[in-house]
């Protein structure tokens, strides 16, 4: 390891939904001082890597060797590598695998996270995925497919809890999806969102509840990179409980509540 890149470290930087101003000022920071960028395919917002002065690598088609090698063979010449996912790293993102070759090999690396798909769909549907006591968990899963799921883990059973769930990687399964949520305890008129693209200019939404929600993504001829929100949060209209921390008669550390007159 030379004195040069020793003091060299990987960056993995989340690249954000798809509009590329959603990238955090760090990771942007990042990708216009490196000398090489690994993204992942197509997902990547192309105005993100139009213009750098990096030498460009599209991951789409390598495999973890093949990735590594790059990584590991700029690192060595003391060049900044930047690792570019989609969304944020940490979800999905298939980084642990990359982690371990770094660490086998010493090479430093650090995580800059992204803005999830799931966050951005929350956005584009003008919600809140947590509300007073309609639901105060959000859960981030998928449905078993080529990826198998753990035990326990599957929709059915995720479902009992009634609590918020952004369903990755299963749009191409809306039938099957909606067959377990219904299964797991929700009803059929639990309100169904699902975003395709979010924050991307071609995006679309289409709204519904389990008992119309498969209908309407096959006749929007929705099949993938799509996320699917699920639960009572997602009625439209004024929510039927409202939050404490804005409420006047609500004292906290900040604020004194005054009873109702």
């Amino acid at each position: 390891m030379t004195e040069n890149n020793s003091e060299n470290i990987v960056h993995f930087v989340g690249a954000g939904p798809g509009d590329p101003e959603l990238i955090t000022v760090k990771g942007k920071r990042l990708l216009a001082e490196a000398d090489v960028v690994i993204y992942t395919g197509s997902l990547v917002p192309k105005p993100l890597i139009t213009g750098l002065k990096a030498e460009i690598h599209n991951s789409a088609g390598l495999n973890l060797d093949e990735v590594f090698a790059i990584i590991l063979s700029e690192w060595q010449s003391g060049k900044k590598v930047v690792r570019l996912h989609t969304g944020d790293p940490s979800i999905y993102g298939a980084i642990n695998e990359q982690f371990a070759l770094l660490n086998d090999n010493d090479i430093p690396f650090k995580v800059v996270p992204g803005v999830s798909s799931a966050l951005a769909s929350a956005a584009a549907l003008q919600t809140e995925l947590t509300l007073p006591e309609i639901s105060q968990t959000v859960i981030f899963t998928r449905r078993a497919g080529r990826t198998p799921v753990p035990e326990g883990e599957n929709l059915t059973s995720l479902a009992s809890h009634q609590a918020t769930m952004m369903i990755f990687l299963s749009v191409g399964m809306i039938e099957d999806v909606v067959k377990d949520l219904l299964a797991g305890g929700y009803s059929k008129e639990t309100p169904v969102a699902v975003v395709e693209k979010a924050s991307w200019p071609e995006e679309r939404q289409v709204r519904g509840t389990l008992a119309t929600i498969a209908t309407l993504i096959k006749e929007a001829k929705i099949t993938k990179t799509a996320i699917i929100s699920v639960g009572e949060v997602l009625a439209e209209g004024a929510p039927p409980v409202l939050s404490k921390l804005y409420d006047s008669e609500f004292t906290h550390e900040y604020r004194k509540g005054s009873p109702k007159q």
